[in-house]
Formats: structure tokens, C-alpha cells, sequence
């Protein structure tokens, strides 16, 4: 467990500053109309891109260490600290002031996760599930993901502020493709210790490519469609929330529900929804959204 915390913390610095590498190399590229899917090819030619994808992978793999010392419950609470610290780089680069206001409402998210993810603490469960199940499981996070790329590229999304609007949509729907990504994850790891005629003869590896690889793109266009204070909460919040559920649904896994675990998972859930609120009515999303018109304006004229 001592070495768990700070491989977690770890892991939570990287994937920060992954997301504002990512978002500083995607920024100058219009995704206002429609998505791109060579988007990522054109992302490869930025330095500061490949930095920040280079520091996901690392995330990832402290992450995964992270877990071999200490349980999901201890490591997943930690991670949520990736938001606050994706505000410290907003302050230190000098991207939006940001106002005590946004630093109550990111901590009242990162709290109301923790809090959630702790209270809840999954467990119990199979290692593997059925196919019929992961058929369900894949069809809902492909509808999910369709829909929410309908709506944030939707005539409604044109609106007073379209790109807050279409980053944070997109930012939803990669949290809940990263959630899926990490419930392929489990069932992929439960093949490992069967040799490599397991793995392989099985069909995880390659959903888990494909799967990856279009949370990428979307996490990708979620970072280049407008600003990051929109985008983020979505990947913080949503990646483990929809891996707990998939975990119910998939791997029989059962959270606690005894009533002082649901009171805490209620007062969770406040804190989330009240940060989320606050956050929404932040000037850090209208100053960037006037950057990004302007940014949209310049490349139309040449």
C-alpha cells in the first residue's frame, strides 16, 4: 500500500499533463462542423501531441503498478486528483484565469468521486463475462458514442457558446468509451496467465485495439473542439463511474448498500452535480470559447 499512493499520484500527474499536451497541440484544428477521422494522423506531426500521448501511455502504466500494490478503492479515489491538477497547469500556463470559484467547483468534483468510489467500493465479482453481455455492453457504448457525436456536431450545438458545448459532450462520451476500454481491460488481463494461445485465440486483444483506438479519436477531437475546463470533467468523472457499472453488469461485481455507504454515496453525487454546475456558468469556458472563434476565423480567411 506505501507504494501504491505514490504510483497513483503518479499516474494522476501524468494523465494530466497528457490531456494539456493534447489539448495545446489539438487547439488549432477546426472540428466545429464535423468529425474528423484522420485527426489523429494529423495530430502525429505535433511534438507537444506526441508528449502528451506519451505521457498517457506512462499514466497507464503507473496506474497499473499502482494496482498490483493497492486496491481499486485506494487507487481510483487518488486519480481523481488529475482535474485539480489540470487547473494548476491552466493557472501556471496562463490558459483562462482561474477563479476560486473554479477551484471550489473542481474540488467538489474530485471530492464527490472520491467520496462516490470509496463509499461505493466495488467488489466481489467473476473475472470473465458472458457474450452475451458484451455484446449488450458493446452495442450500448457504440449507441452512446454515436449519439453523443450527433448531438455535439448538431445544428443545437451552434449556440452561444457551441465549442464549451461540444467539447464537454465529447468529453462525456470518451469518459464512457474509457470506461468500456477498462472493463476489455479486465477481461483481456484474465486471459494473461494462460499463455499466449489464450490471449490470442480470444476476442479482447483486438476489441481492445479497435476500442482504444476510437477513444483516442474521440478523446482527441473532445480536446481540439474547444476548451479543456469543458472536456476534462468529463474524463475524470465518467471513466470510473461507467467502469463501475460495467463492472455490475458485466462481472456481477456488487457495490455496498448498506445505509451509511448509500448516504455517502448521495452526498457524493451532490458534490459531483454541484461542481459540474458551477463549473458550466465558469468564465474559463467563455474566454476560451471567444479563443477559439477567433482561432476558427483566421484559418477561414486564409
Amino acid at each position: 500500500m506505501d507504494k501504491a499512493v505514490p504510483l497513483a499520484l503518479a499516474a494522476s500527474f501524468c494523465t494530466a499533463t497528457s490531456s494539456v499536451c493534447q489539448r495545446l497541440g489539438a487547439r488549432s484544428f477546426d472540428v466545429s462542423t464535423r468529425p474528423d477521422a484522420w485527426l489523429i494522423f494529423r495530430l502525429l506531426r505535433r511534438p507537444v501531441w506526441l508528449a502528451g500521448l506519451a505521457a498517457m501511455i506512462l499514466g497507464f502504466v503507473f496506474q497499473v503498478t499502482a494496482l498490483r500494490y493497492g486496491a481499486l478503492a485506494l487507487v481510483q479515489p487518488l486519480l481523481s486528483l488529475e482535474l485539480l491538477i489540470v487547473f494548476g497547469y491552466m493557472t501556471f500556463l496562463g490558459g483562462g484565469q482561474v477563479r476560486r470559484r473554479d477551484w471550489l467547483a473542481a474540488a467538489s468534483m474530485s471530492a464527490g468521486l472520491s467520496i462516490f468510489l470509496l463509499a461505493a467500493a466495488p467488489s466481489g465479482g467473476r473475472s470473465s463475462a458472458p457474450a452475451s453481455l458484451w455484446w449488450l455492453a458493446g452495442l450500448v457504448t457504440a449507441g452512446v458514442a454515436i449519439a453523443g457525436l450527433a448531438v455535439a456536431f448538431s445544428q443545437r450545438a451552434q449556440g452561444p457558446a457551441p465549442a464549451a458545448r461540444r467539447a464537454a459532450i465529447l468529453g462525456a462520451v470518451t469518459g464512457i468509451a474509457w470506461g468500456f476500454v477498462a472493463a476489455v481491460i479486465k477481461e483481456f488481463s484474465a486471459r494473461l496467465g494462460h499463455g499466449p494461445g489464450a490471449v490470442f485465440s480470444n476476442w479482447s486483444p483486438y476489441v481492445l485495439i479497435i476500442a482504444g483506438a476510437a477513444s483516442l479519436l474521440l478523446a482527441s477531437h473532445a480536446l481540439a473542439a474547444g476548451p479543456l475546463a469543458a472536456s476534462q470533467p468529463g474524463f475524470t468523472i465518467l471513466d470510473p463511474l461507467s467502469a463501475s457499472l460495467l463492472g455490475m453488469f458485466l462481472f456481477d461485481e456488487h457495490m455496498q448498500a448498506r445505509p451509511v455507504n448509500l448516504a455517502f454515496e448521495a452526498l457524493a453525487l451532490a458534490l459531483l452535480v454541484g461542481g459540474v454546475i458551477a463549473l458550466s456558468h465558469s468564465r474559463l469556458l467563455a474566454g476560451e470559447d471567444q479563443e477559439q472563434l477567433a482561432v476558427t476565423a483566421t484559418q477561414t480567411a486564409h
